[in-house]
């Protein structure tokens, strides 16, 4: 077990450090590192699910197409996971330190512009710019983690608040964006950004380590643009395809992509410092941490959409009584990701996610109960708050063990991969599962839109129940009901597909993770 790039596979951190002397464990200014570390990355959580009760205040100022609102919601995170593999490898070679800065300095000014947007387009735009800019935040706050704490308990509970506050800023936009719509218009919500970035700008310096990996060579410009080739066609093709079903362009689209992709990883391969190592992926570990991430995500951000927008168009809430409905779910996954780590150091972490999946599945099964009476909203909060139980859970032990399985000088990449498919999967769940429910909503509607009805309305009903909350004053009695009896039906769709997907999660951990001793065991994570 010598080099990370022969046959063998390469030595743990944890079974390394448990062979030599004991680690240092972190102090103070380490702990209070942590927490400046906490406030990005919670904003980042933040951005990507702030619009989700914002998106009706939106549509009637901006008056995006249904396409486009799709876009305005998951731009943010499609862009981040195209752009993560490269600036996490990036802050491995000019400082993760700096490139932390550097980042957050264009965050804030991408989010000024995106408060002020005055269209969908640049609106689409703005969010594009956030996601480039987040994507350097992101593996620069995980990694930088690593160099704080060397302990491996410290580490994992590190990794375990980290996750938290991610998972904790996803749960909390709904409820931000609820506020400030209270009281303020949609744009207001993306200027929160501006104090926490200057808090971070000040403090950074006097808190934060800053570490470069020894013996790297140059970013090869090739694999970065290899990879955008990669993933750029491939999101296309998956939006096309969720919205108008399997056509020429976005077949196209994904064969293209899949191609880049090919031409990516062999590249890959042939370069002596690649942008992406892909010999971690032969560490069984990483690789199925990773899988559970991503599918696990994608459950989790196609059922948040429609659990927001079930509390607003059918349960009638307004965003700010809607967003503290989401409180429950937050307390529940911010229980899960704290208390996660401190389990797993006497039960085997695979055990640990596979129980925590298995709680997420009653959950998904209990939103396919879901119908328009008042114990609608009951069943809707119960079901998420066991699906967020699931999410604090993999995202605390799956980042530690993506993490943790890799080599110091290559944990700005592996963090890189876990924030990939955690952002991806997000984003893959709104654009899969949003659409499925959107394509139940329609196939339901499409012979109950009574004739006579003027275009515009006959449209709007056929495309959303947004849309068709819209024009509900120019509808027939009656007609908004169905709407959402509709609109309900399809998100009882998605949680079958959530419930089956999520089950099969839940088997892979506790089969192929079993071996992954519990945290500072000294077991090698292979």
């Amino acid at each position: 077990m010598t080099s990370q790039h022969g046959s063998d596979l390469p030595l743990s951190r944890t079974a390394i450090e448990t062979a030599s002397s004991p680690p240092v464990t972190a102090g103070a200014r380490e702990w209070l590192g942590l927490a400046l570390l906490a406030l990005p990355t919670a904003l980042l959580g933040l951005d990507l699910t702030l619009l989700h009760l914002a998106l009706p205040a939106l549509a009637a100022d901006l008056q995006p197409t249904s396409m486009q609102a799709l876009w305005i919601m998951d731009a943010y995170g499609f862009m981040i996971a195209g752009f993560l593999i490269t600036m996490g490898t990036l802050g491995d070679r000019i400082g993760r330190r700096k490139l932390l800065m550097m980042g957050a300095a264009a965050f804030a000014a991408a989010s000024a512009l995106a408060a002020f947007s005055t269209s969908a387009v640049m609106l689409i735009a703005a969010r594009a710019l956030l996601g480039i800019a987040g994507a350097t935040l992101m593996p620069s706050t995980l990694a930088l983690i690593t160099n704080m704490f060397a302990d491996p308990r410290q580490r994992a509970l590190g990794f375990g608040i980290w996750a938290t506050m991610f998972a904790l800023g996803m749960a909390l936009g709904p409820v931000v964006g609820g506020v400030l719509l209270e009281h303020f218009w949609w744009g207001a919500a993306f200027l929160i950004a501006v104090p926490i970035v200057g808090l971070l700008l000040v403090l950074a310096p006097l808190l934060l380590p800053e570490y470069r990996a020894p013996h790297v060579g140059r970013l090869d410009l090739a694999s970065v643009g290899l990879s955008l080739a990669a993933m750029l066609p491939v999101v296309y093709g998956i939006k096309q395809i969720a919205k108008d079903g399997f056509g020429l362009h976005p077949v196209g689209a994904l064969a293209v992509g899949l191609v880049f992709a090919v031409l990516f990883v062999r590249r890959q391969q042939r370069l002596a410092d690649p942008l992406l190592d892909i010999s971690l992926f032969a560490n069984r570990a990483f690789s199925v941490a990773l899988i559970v991430l991503l599918f696990g995500l994608v459950a989790v951000g196609g059922t948040m959409l429609l659990v927001t927008q079930y509390l607003q168009l059918v349960a009638g809430f307004s965003p700010l009584v809607a967003g503290l409905w989401m409180g429950p779910p937050a307390l529940a996954m911010v229980a899960a990701g704290v208390t996660a780590p401190l389990i797993a150091r006497r039960v085997r972490p695979g055990f640990v996610v596979a129980g925590a999946l298995g709680l997420s599945v009653v959950g998904y099964l209990m939103l396919t109960r879901l119908d328009n009476s008042a114990s609608g909203v009951g069943i809707v909060v119960a079901g998420f708050s066991l699906a967020y139980l699931g999410l604090g859970t993999i995202a605390a032990l799956g980042t530690d063990l993506v993490v943790g399985s890799a080599p110091a000088d290559k944990a700005g990449s592996a963090s890189a991969m876990s924030e990939t498919v955690q952002d991806l999967g997000v984003s893959l769940g709104i654009a899969v599962l949003g659409s499925l429910a959107t394509a139940s909503y329609r196939r339901t509607m499409l012979d109950r839109i009574p004739e006579g009805l003027g275009r515009e309305a006959h449209e709007a009903v056929g495309d959303s129940l947004w849309a068709a909350t819209s024009v509900a004053s120019e509808l027939p009695a009656g007609l908004i009901e169905e709407a959402q009896a509709a609109f309900t039906a399809g998100f009882s769709s998605a949680a079958v597909v959530s419930a089956v997907s999520v089950s099969v999660l839940a088997v892979l951990a506790a089969v192929s993770l079993r071996h992954i001793g519990v945290i500072d065991s000294g077991e090698p994570r292979q």
